[in-house]
């Protein structure tokens, strides 16, 4: 029978190991001149992490560790795609005071122009 909670719980770590390893590899793959360099960077990238996030964050075991990393590997690049210019920063979110309403949007209720 399919354990659907191991394989969700697999899915959560895949997903927060995505994000740590697409950030890394776009930090340093200024470094590769080719695409397939790349691919195989990112697959070597997103195993060696992914294993050694598994056995330190969490209590997954190898054979799983492996699953959590290939999942990661197939899933880092469409979610950064997916997310690219649709983040804004921390601090924009949290200071956000007021909202900016073109003049030619506002409506007069009482008349006066």
């Amino acid at each position: 029978m399919l354990n659907l909670t191991l394989l969700q719980q697999m899915l959560v770590v895949s997903i927060a190991l995505s994000v740590i390893t697409c950030a890394f590899i776009q930090k340093t793959k200024k470094f590769f001149p080719c695409s397939s360099c790349l691919v195989i960077y990112n697959l070597v990238v997103n195993f060696v992490v992914g294993f050694l996030f598994c056995i330190t964050f969490t209590s997954v075991g190898f054979p799983n560790s492996l699953w959590v990393s290939f999942f990661s590997f197939i899933g880092a690049d469409t979610i950064y795609k997916s997310l690219e210019g649709k983040l804004k920063d921390y601090s924009s979110l949290v200071n956000i005071d007021y909202i900016t309403v073109k003049k030619s949007n506002i409506i007069n209720v009482d008349g006066d122009k």
